[in-house]
């Protein structure tokens, strides 16, 4: 079985659009889609857009949702209470260690294709983010890189999909991801923002001094301007060196 990894973003959607066309073969078997349950709006959307494109079924798979698990109080069998911090906070050492990639998306994942095994899982990590690259974790599953194999990167990922008539994919990662960057989190729409404001509050309850964002300032107070808008000059992203006579 040749089964796509199905992220939903800009790498995965164009590598399963690129298979539909016949221009990575053989065609998939299926693409397998892990819910966290606590995407943007918008990727939901996109999803639902995408399932149409394509001539091979999408599967949805979920464990639980990663907000209410996170949240969840849990008792030990000595009977002591305690939670489980999936998703990678700042606090004062540091960002916490992530687990929701592995329990929420690759666990789904690999539970869904087990029956169909021996697997080639279908990634689309792009030549821009190599570096992301790993070994399964189960021997029945051998991982596929067909952007690595063209080559693309990102960029002509959305070069692809313009050239093809289709939308630019939206990002796909959950709405309180703590590795948003600036934009991103300026990129969100007013309800998914507003919703990953209150999941701060109510995990400061559980985790105090735990916040979304690296300043460790809760999120509705950080200022996400850019330099520009702060009356800055961009200097080319700190790459001027100088010498160019501007």
């Amino acid at each position: 079985m040749n089964i796509i990894s199905l992220g939903a973003g800009v790498q995965s959607s164009t590598m399963s659009l690129m298979a539909a066309h016949g221009e990575i073969t053989p065609m998939p078997d299926a693409a397998i889609f892990a819910d966290t349950q606590c995407e943007p709006g918008e990727v939901y959307d996109w999803l639902l857009w995408l399932e149409q494109q394509l001539p091979f079924p999408v599967w949805r798979v979920t464990r639980a949702n990663l907000q209410d698990e996170t949240l969840r109080l849990r008792i030990s069998k000595k009977g002591r209470e305690y939670y489980k911090l999936y998703i990678p906070t700042y606090g004062d050492n540091g960002p916490m260690p992530r687990k929701c990639t592995h329990d929420f998306k690759l666990v789904p994942i690999y539970q869904k294709a087990r029956p169909y095994r021996p697997v080639t899982a279908w990634i689309g990590i792009s030549l821009d983010e190599a570096w992301r690259m790993k070994e399964p974790f189960r021997k029945w599953v051998t991982n596929r890189y067909p952007l690595l194999e063209i080559p693309m990167r990102r960029s002509d990922c959305v070069r692809w999909m313009l050239k093809h008539g289709y939308p630019e994919p939206p990002r796909s990662a959950c709405y309180f991801c703590p590795y948003h960057n600036n934009a991103e989190w300026r990129g969100l729409s007013k309800e998914d923002f507003d919703k990953a404001v209150l999941f701060e509050r109510a995990l400061q309850k559980i985790a105090p001094g735990e916040f979304l964002h690296p300043s460790r300032i809760p999120l509705d107070q950080v200022d996400f301007s850019t330099d520009e808008e702060r009356g800055q000059l961009n200097m080319f992203n700190n790459e001027c060196s100088g010498h160019c006579g501007v």
